[in-house]
């Protein structure tokens, strides 16, 4: 399954985007938290900066 969605973002206009993965601490219980998220390559380190 995981190879079907690579092959589907490797063509056309999808190249412009990368999936972001972000470390964040949950204010809830302090835990660490994996916040991923397809990011248009113009907007990652602005993604991340927050």
């Amino acid at each position: 399954m995981a190879k079907k969605t690579v092959a589907t973002l490797q063509t056309g206009a999808s190249k412009s985007f990368t999936k972001v993965i972000k470390m964040v601490k949950s204010d809830k219980n302090g835990a660490y938290v994996f916040e991923e998220k397809m990011v248009a390559k113009d907007a990652v380190k602005d993604f991340l900066s927050n």
